[in-house]
C-alpha cells in the first residue's frame, strides 16, 4: 500500500469515504446507532478502574491514554514503518504519533468520544468494531493492540486471527500483554468510575485478560508464527507474523 504526503502527513489510497477519513465529528446517525462503549468514562479521561465478574477491580491506565507517547510507546511505533491499524484506539495517542511521523495511521474504536479525540489530535479515525468490515483489508503492514486490547471481544485467539486478516503476506501484529496475569482469563467486564452522585458502572462487555505466558499458545491457536517478543520496562509486547504458506512454519 503506497503512501503519498500531503502537508507532511501520509495518506493512504484507501477504500475509505470521505466521511470516515474526517476530522470533524462522527455523525448523528452514528452515534444513535450504537451505544456508548464500555471505556467512554476513561477516553473522557475521568479515572476508571476494570472489573471483572469475579468483582475483581484494576485501574486502567488513563493518564498514558492521554499523554504523549512514551518512551515504550515510542520504541514500539519504531517498528511501524507501513500502514497501521490502530485497533481500540482511544484517545489516539499512538495513531497521531504516527500520523506526524508520515505514516499512514487509522484509528479504529467502537466508542464515538474516542473517535472524536484521535480526529482531533490529528489522525484518521473510524467507529467500527474490529470484527466488522474495515477499510484496506489485506493491505495493512501492522496492526496494534496497545495497552491490552489483545483482550477485545474476549477471545484473544480470534483476534489475532482477525488482525492476520487484515495485514498483507508480510504484515505483522503487535500485542501488548498484561505483566501481572498469567494464562487467558475470559469474563466479562465493566468499567467503574467515580462521580459527585456515587459510582457509576458501564454496560457488562466481554473481555480477556491475558498474561505474557500465554504468547506461544496464542501464537498457535491463531495460526501464526511468534516473530520476536519483548519487554521495556514493566510492559509486555509480542509480534505475530503470518506462517510461510509452503509448510505451515515461519
Amino acid at each position: 500500500m503506497s503512501v503519498r504526503h500531503v502537508n507532511g502527513r501520509g495518506v493512504s489510497p484507501l477504500d475509505v469515504s470521505p466521511h470516515d477519513v474526517s476530522p470533524h465529528d462522527v455523525s448523528r446517525r452514528d452515534v444513535s446507532r450504537h451505544r456508548p462503549s464500555g471505556f467512554d468514562a476513561a477516553i473522557a479521561g475521568c479515572p476508571c478502574r476494570l472489573v471483572d465478574d469475579r468483582g475483581a477491580a484494576r485501574p486502567l491506565l488513563v493518564a498514558r491514554w492521554h499523554a504523549e507517547p512514551d518512551a515504550t510507546d515510542l520504541l514500539v511505533l519504531d517498528r511501524c514503518t507501513g500502514p497501521t491499524l490502530d485497533v481500540g484506539c482511544g484517545p489516539g495517542r499512538l495513531a497521531a504519533e504516527l500520523t506526524a511521523r508520515g505514516v499512514c495511521a487509522l484509528g479504529v474504536d467502537v466508542s464515538t468520544l474516542a473517535v472524536r479525540l484521535t480526529r482531533l489530535r490529528g489522525a484518521a479515525a473510524i467507529r467500527r468494531n474490529v470484527f466488522d468490515r474495515l477499510p484496506g483489508e489485506g493491505r495493512w503492514r501492522h496492526v496494534l493492540l496497545a495497552d491490552g486490547n489483545i483482550g477485545i471481544g474476549g477471545d484473544p485467539v480470534k483476534l489475532l486471527a482477525r488482525c492476520a486478516e487484515l495485514t498483507g503476506p508480510g504484515g505483522r501484529t503487535i500485542a501488548e500483554f498484561d505483566p501481572a496475569a498469567a494464562g487467558v482469563r475470559r469474563h466479562l467486564a465493566t468499567v467503574q468510575h467515580g462521580a459527585c452522585h456515587g459510582l457509576r458502572e458501564s454496560e457488562p462487555f466481554r473481555w480477556a485478560t491475558v498474561g505474557p505466558d500465554a504468547i506461544p499458545r496464542l501464537s498457535n491457536e491463531a495460526g501464526l508464527r511468534l516473530a520476536r517478543s519483548w519487554t521495556h520496562g514493566p510492559r509486555v509486547f509480542a509480534e505475530f507474523a503470518p506462517r510461510s504458506r509452503a509448510n505451515g512454519v515461519g
